[in-house]
């Protein structure tokens, strides 16, 4: 019999999630346990978050189609937020109630889909960025890639304006024209020289300048701009790359119009979910710390005012109020049709329109989306 192929890359398969197989081993040596009791419990848990990043106000959760594919055919029972609802800690935002053998090895992977999911989503396309640049990613979220030119092509072309005019004759129309111009000289000569070459045609400079010959970026693009509009190019926009985080963005808003951000998106932190039994059997139970018993996420409507509190009690005065948990997964089933990025997006935008102008300073985002 042949081997089975090698592994190329050190990520799990879809089966191997769907089998349970990526679950830290004491979930599955208590479900042993639990089995050789004939431990058929039926119990609720929720998710929710104890804490927030620093300087973060809010999440945005992300990961609810995944968890619904994770436990679409497991016998159980749940309840979630939409996918791109804006949330706060101690905001229990997933729900599942079944035969706790029957999902417990779940656990491990559903976290880890929120957890990773939602601190990038918080600080990515979802959270508001306009587009993606990888083709797969792209595809994934129905849009084309944007992107403009490399260092590489500068440099294998030789000059910044011919690997310009070079990406002008090869590459379809319909892609903006953005120059990078700090690849061989100073960007302020060299966005003249490409603005000249362009024309009407350029749609944007980037400055994708490294640290260690920066100085100060804000009068470097202030600089770059004087000259642009000085010589008839007001059209031309500018955008600013390398190394870009919400806080750089807040600084540089007054003198850039978009921004190439990957570090801060693909490192953002990780939003820190937990799992925890409330209820056994009907009767409420939970460990130290944590509030026993099954509950209800309201949300005042057209706002962000959000309560907890014990399921199946009235509603606070002042609604309407509106019930953020909703079926995902009824006995083992996908419940719910499940909306794409771009939908989401949206949703996620008309939430923060919302949201203080200060808070949103704060964690990086402007106001005027």
């Amino acid at each position: 019999m042949a081997p089975a192929p090698k592994r190329l890359f050190h990520t799990a398969s879809d089966a191997d999630i769907k089998a349970g197989e990526v679950s830290d081993v004491y979930f599955q040596r208590t479900v042993e346990i639990l089995q050789a009791r004939g431990d058929r419990k039926r119990v609720k848990a929720e998710i929710y978050l104890k804490s927030l990043p620093e300087d973060w106000h809010w999440g945005v959760l992300a990961g609810i189609e995944e968890a619904a594919a994770l436990l679409d055919g497991v016998p159980v029972d749940v309840r979630a937020m939409d996918e791109g609802t804006v949330f706060a800690p101690y905001q229990p935002v997933l729900t599942l109630e079944g035969v706790y053998v029957d999902w417990a090895q779940y656990e491990t992977a559903l976290l880890g889909l929120l957890c990773q999911a939602s601190g990038i989503a918080s600080n990515a396309f979802v959270g508001g960025c306009d587009g993606v640049a990888v083709t797969k990613s792209a595809e994934l979220i129905d849009a084309d890639p944007t992107g403009t030119i490399p260092h590489s092509l500068v440099l294998m072309v030789g000059d910044t304006v011919e690997a310009l005019k070079a990406f002008h004759e090869v590459i379809e129309p319909k892609v903006r024209r953005v120059a990078l111009i700090d690849t061989l000289q100073d960007e302020k000569f060299e966005a003249i020289r490409v603005a000249e070459a362009l024309g009407k045609d350029l749609f944007a400079v980037r400055l994708d300048t490294p640290s260690s010959r920066r100085g100060d970026l804000y009068r470097i693009v202030e600089e770059v701009r004087w000259e642009l509009n000085l010589r008839g190019f007001e059209h031309v926009k500018i955008v600013a790359s390398g190394g870009i985080d919400e806080y750089e963005i807040l600084r540089l808003n007054p003198v850039v119009d978009s921004y190439g951000v990957g570090t801060s998106i693909a490192n953002a932190p990780v939003l820190n979910f937990a799992l925890d039994i409330m209820e056994i059997e009907g009767r409420p139970m939970a460990k130290r710390g944590k509030w026993s018993g099954a509950k209800d996420v309201l949300r005042r409507r057209g706002t962000l005012e959000t309560v907890v509190q014990p399921a199946g009690t009235p509603a606070p005065a002042g609604g309407p109020w509106d019930a953020l948990l909703k079926p995902l997964v009824t006995r083992g089933r996908v419940a719910r049709d499940l909306p794409p990025p771009r939908t989401i997006r949206d949703f996620v935008l008309d939430q923060l329109a919302g949201v203080p102008l200060d808070t949103i300073r704060r964690q990086g985002l402007r106001r005027d989306f």
